[in-house]
């Protein structure tokens, strides 16, 4: 299972340092930010499981950010703040939060907040690139969101059914993270419960897809260098991935 990665959102330093070390040492990848444009940067490079996010950032509010992140991301998001009135709470609440804790907190109180939003979670991953219409490179390949075409390093269209260009996106939203049958299968099938096992059938049919995908993307799908087999977890994307909103 990959290492849950957070996104630590708090425009005081210290703050956000105190809070990064702890998870981190709690066995969490911790990523930062501190406003709405570093947010969107991040989220375009990666899969981010989980925000934590102030709700005064300087000039912008975190009520106002989490509203519209929940229009385009999927990604479970508690909002932190010194302001703990119901009404408060409320207004986070009913933009989309999934939880919201008031400074000052208890270390280990947000810890078990993290990991009770992580387990009720609709999905382990980051689920943005659905609606990003942004042109992701790899390994000499380009994949055009606004188009939903994928163009081979000699500059011709490949042909993708659309459960492979679907894989092929969550692979592409989370380049160089091994990522297991169950994660592939709970971003493809929407309306599937999260986390439950793969039956047998479920299993072949997720290890015939790479093998489609690998047959129009790799120079040799027997010995494949981009979609790789992670032996004991799955698949993962074995290479690196830009991204460019032309």
């Amino acid at each position: 299972m990959p290492i849950p990665r957070l996104l630590v959102v708090d425009d005081d330093p210290e703050m956000c340092r105190m809070m990064s070390e702890f998870l981190r040492k709690n066995g969490f990848m911790v990523l930062t930010g501190a406003s709405r444009a570093e947010i969107e940067n991040l989220f375009s490079h990666g899969r981010i499981d989980l925000i934590l996010l102030d709700v005064m950032l300087g000039d912008e509010s975190g009520v106002e950010i989490c509203a519209a992140l929940r229009k385009e991301h999927d990604v479970p998001i508690i909002l932190v703040s010194a302001l703990s009135a119901d009404h408060q709470r409320m207004a986070g609440y009913e933009v989309g939060a999934d939880d919201y804790i008031a400074k000052p907190f208890n270390p280990d109180l947000l810890l078990a907040r993290v990991r009770a939003v992580l387990r009720r979670g609709h999905r382990s991953a980051s689920l943005g690139y659905r609606r990003n219409t942004a042109t992701y490179h790899f390994a000499g390949w380009t994949y055009d969101g606004k188009r939903d075409i994928v163009l081979s390093p000699q500059g011709f269209q490949v042909s993708l059914s659309r459960r492979e260009t679907g894989l092929l996106k969550v692979l592409l939203a989370n380049p160089h993270i091994p990522l297991t049958r169950v994660e592939i299968a709970d971003a493809l099938v929407i309306t599937r419960e999260a986390g439950t096992a793969l039956d047998v059938a479920e299993s072949r049919a997720i290890d015939v897809l790479v093998g489609r995908l690998r047959s129009k993307i790799e120079a040799n799908p027997k010995a494949p260098r981009i979609l790789r087999t992670e032996r004991g977890v799955g698949y993962v994307l074995a290479t690196d991935v830009t991204v460019s909103d032309d």
